[in-house]
């Protein structure tokens, strides 16, 4: 059974506090998303990272897409 999104919610905010008390701020965001994926998935998450979402436009899509930072237990409308 699928974790409810409430728990997961619970779990990143949970993850994401302990990792700014730890490193602090002024940190490149792209080593808290790091951070943030490994200790997500040492709490048993499934996390992707630079996850690409298509971009449709008027019915075309396009050929660029936007990648969100992180994709947890795979929870996306877009999928």
């Amino acid at each position: 059974m699928p974790m409810p999104l409430n728990k997961i919610s619970g779990t990143v905010v949970d993850a994401a506090l302990k990792i700014h008390r730890i490193l602090g701020p002024g940190l490149l965001e792209s080593v808290y998303e790091a951070v943030l994926a490994h200790e997500l998935e040492q709490r048993g998450l499934h996390v992707e990272r630079q996850y690409p979402v298509p971009i449709a436009f008027d019915e075309i899509r396009m050929e660029i897409t936007f990648h969100a930072d992180l994709l947890v237990e795979g929870w996306s409308s877009l999928r």
